[in-house]
């Protein structure tokens, strides 16, 4: 009957099968307004199906309005349903896969094979098993308080800051603060400065959210702190001062003060992304700028490039001014972060297993991070140089010979290397076209020697590219 079928082997049941293909024919005009629907005994032997099923099927029918029935009167089609079948755009089309990189170069990836996946999964089932049935519910915006405490101590032990756990707010990442940030401090056209080159995404960030940007300069050793336009009209500074996003610069005490300085004259806040100083091979972490002035700087952290960044639990230590506000807007946004992640690293914070992994991965990620530099050392006879603090999961290499766009990352990802330019994370273009930014966090020794080589291939490819280009343009001009 008017070309339905149904399929009992399908896992959607006969009569949501039948509900469907009655409202597709209503919706698409085919069954128009007043119609008369068949009976329900006609209709289960017609389909050969049970008259229950057709019943059920009605009756979503009727209780949605699609169909109407009274007393005495046969059960007929609803007014004004029909609808044009609306024109679908077409599905863009995939990019071709280029197939498994043979080189992978990806930033800010930390070694999954290196966690424990058992104590994790144990940690879970603990909180599973031991949460108490109150905190099922909603327990509010700031975070699970045991976590909060746990983070407390540890960012006591391990960098030096001394804060109330009333103070911490958990979030689900270091992204997800800043979209707080963007939210609560771009309000009437205010503007965001940002240290410049600076994590993309972070910048994307800040511009989905309407805020105008205004990029300082940044050099080996972070923002360069005289550039720092009349404070007019800014909200915050955003700086990675421990270890600056992509250069991996450390940003000297005389710019701090400076920009304390700066953030009090023209009441304006920091932001501190303390994304992964957690890993530095020379000496301690360095002291975060929050230590210089609680009440100026928002420091976030995250657990995702220690641990592993499907664990979407991050935290902003959020000045006094701020907290009421940030409350409200969390609640408004996404109430509370998951419970049993936070609790399950509440017990890998007290057991101090987070302290003896980094320690384990500081280790490992620094005879990695040598392991780089020998390689290109052995490979490349270039001029190059290595940018920054010996810290985080990538390195900066300059080639101050060369100029990378994108036809040569587009070239080494057809030969199944991905690298990242510098320049890709720049605001203002064109100051970092002979850096490449190249992650080994991830990679074993043996995977980077041979990504290595695969690269310099590359490079003294496109070094003889660019050589006989300059030739023949100086021949032109000859």
């Amino acid at each position: 009957m008017w070309g339905i079928i149904l399929d009992a082997e399908k896992e959607q049941p006969l009569k949501r099968q039948l509900y469907e293909a009655i409202k597709s024919r209503i919706l698409s005009g085919q069954l128009k307004a007043s119609d008369t629907m068949p009976s329900t005994r006609v209709f289960s032997k017609t389909l050969n199906i049970s008259r229950s099923t057709v019943v059920e099927a009605y009756d979503m029918l009727l209780s949605e309005g699609y169909i109407v029935s009274r007393q005495g009167a046969p059960t007929r089609v609803a007014e004004g349903l029909g609808l044009d079948k609306p024109t679908l755009p077409d599905r863009p089309m995939k990019s071709t896969p280029i197939g498994l990189l043979k080189a992978d170069f990806h930033t800010g990836r930390p070694d999954l094979r290196q966690f424990p996946q058992y104590l994790w999964r144990q940690l879970l089932n603990k909180a599973a098993g031991e949460l108490p049935i109150e905190l099922y519910g909603y327990t509010g915006p700031q975070g699970l308080p045991a976590l909060r405490s746990a983070i407390a101590a540890w960012l006591s032990r391990s960098r030096g800051i001394e804060v109330h756990p009333d103070d911490i707010f958990i979030t689900e990442g270091a992204t997800h603060a800043l979209h707080l940030l963007a939210e609560l401090l771009c309000t009437d056209g205010k503007k965001i400065l940002m240290e410049d080159p600076c994590n993309s995404e972070m910048l994307q960030t800040f511009l989905h959210r309407g805020c105008q940007v205004v990029p300082i300069p940044a050099d080996a050793h972070g923002v360069q702190t005289q550039f720092l336009p009349d404070g007019t009209g800014a909200c915050a500074v955003y700086v990675t001062p421990s270890h600056q996003f992509p250069m991996g610069g450390i940003l000297p005490a005389s710019r701090r003060a400076t920009l304390i300085r700066y953030a009090r004259e023209n009441d304006l806040f920091i932001i501190e992304d303390d994304y992964d100083s957690e890993f530095r091979y020379c000496g301690e972490p360095i002291a975060p700028l929050y230590t210089m002035d609680p009440l100026r700087v928002v420091y976030i952290g995250t657990f995702s490039k220690v641990l592993f960044p499907a664990l979407r639990v991050g935290f902003a230590i959020v000045p006094a001014q701020l907290q009421a506000r940030w409350s409200q807007l969390r609640t408004h946004t996404d109430v509370q972060s998951p419970l049993f992640e936070q609790a399950a690293l509440t017990e890998f914070l007290l057991l101090k297993k987070l302290d003896m992994y980094v320690l384990k991965m500081r280790r490992i990620y620094g005879q990695r991070r040598k392991v780089l530099l020998e390689a290109l050392k052995e490979n490349l006879a270039l001029d190059w140089t290595a940018s920054g603090d010996a810290a985080g999961l990538h390195v900066a290499i300059n080639f101050p010979e060369l100029d990378f766009d994108d036809t040569f990352m587009n070239t080494c990802l057809q030969h199944g290397v991905y690298i990242t330019l510098l320049e890709k994370h720049c605001i203002e273009k064109g100051r970092h076209r002979s850096a490449l930014l190249l992650g080994y966090g991830h990679l074993e020794p043996d995977e980077i020697r041979s990504a290595v080589r695969l690269l310099a291939d590359l490079i003294k490819q496109h070094q003889a590219n660019s050589s006989s280009l300059d030739n023949k343009v100086t021949s032109d001009w000859a």
